[in-house]
């Protein structure tokens, strides 16, 4: 549900020692990110204690629940495990508004975390980045109403909704230029208590900062969008929606960097590489 108080809620990988596979879920509290403060969190239960696909790893030495641990001890992961990932099309201004609602969806084996690579095979051709408000689902839910839909956001993240514009142009149902590898970068971390209606999005290409925009510019709200979604299919604990991009993209090609901002959550960074597989392969 979604809590009116302020905190952010991360899940990590500890560094020492180093596992592929053990991850814990972290909290924060305080208002200013690079603080001391903002830098020391305390290890919590998942906050999605309905989802087996979220439950965090056993507890070990150093990382028992309420423990306290330094952001220099672990790397962020994406924040959830989602069962879906949601975009919405066409969502900006009241151009968007004019038109149905249509969502796409991306496979949730496109979902990278901060720092990891987004890779690009050499046939994808033009490629955007699309920083988005992100909602983070925080039960599992259908027929939601425009009184209910905040009753099952835990909270806020970033997306980016990374887009093959020529494979857009090619297959009309967007799987090939919205679901490859590593085109849902998220993160670093969930954020609750956040006030979504008129926050900053924007982004930095190879430290150049774009035009930015607003949450306030996208023609359905977070919480039509909700409606909208549940009421064809049901939303899972951890499912990730990203809303909409009302800002301005620049194309990324291997060896950019892309940074999405959103206010009141922070940045999501991710470095930009040509496809492994096609190294794998060659």
């Amino acid at each position: 549900m979604t809590s009116s108080t302020f905190r952010r809620l991360a899940r990590v990988r500890p560094l020492s020692p180093a596992t592929a596979v053990e991850h814990f879920f972290v909290a924060n509290d305080a208002r200013d990110f690079d603080s001391p403060a903002g830098r020391s969190w305390t290890v919590v239960e998942s906050p999605f204690p309905a989802s087996p696909a979220n439950a965090g790893s056993p507890a070990r030495p150093g990382w028992e629940t309420g423990t306290a641990v330094d952001q220099d001890s672990f790397t962020f992961l994406a924040p959830s495990v989602p069962a879906n990932v949601l975009g919405m099309a066409h969502n900006t201004g009241q151009a968007g508004r004019d038109l149905p609602p249509q969502a796409f969806h991306k496979a949730a084996t496109s979902v990278i975390g901060p720092g990891e690579a987004i890779e690009l095979g050499s046939a994808v051709g033009y490629v955007d980045p699309e920083a988005e408000l992100t909602v983070v689902m925080g039960r599992t839910v259908r027929g939601l109403t425009l009184e209910t839909a905040r009753s099952a956001v835990l909270g806020f993240t970033i997306g980016n909704d990374v887009s093959a514009r020529d494979l857009q142009k090619s297959d009309e149902l967007w799987i090939s230029a919205k679901s490859q590898d590593t085109f849902t970068p998220v993160g670093p971390w969930i954020v609750t208590g956040l006030d979504d209606t008129d926050l900053a999005i924007g982004i930095v290409h190879n430290g150049t900062e774009l035009k930015p925009a607003s949450s306030a510019d996208l023609g359905w709200n977070v919480d039509e969008i909700l409606v909208y979604l549940s009421s064809f299919m049901t939303l899972h604990a951890g499912d990730l929606v990203l809303t909409g991009f009302p800002a301005e993209c620049a194309r990324i090609q291997p060896g950019d960097t892309v940074v999405c901002r959103v206010e009141g959550i922070g940045e999501l960074a991710n470095p930009v590489k040509a496809a492994s597989w096609e190294e794998a392969r060659a």
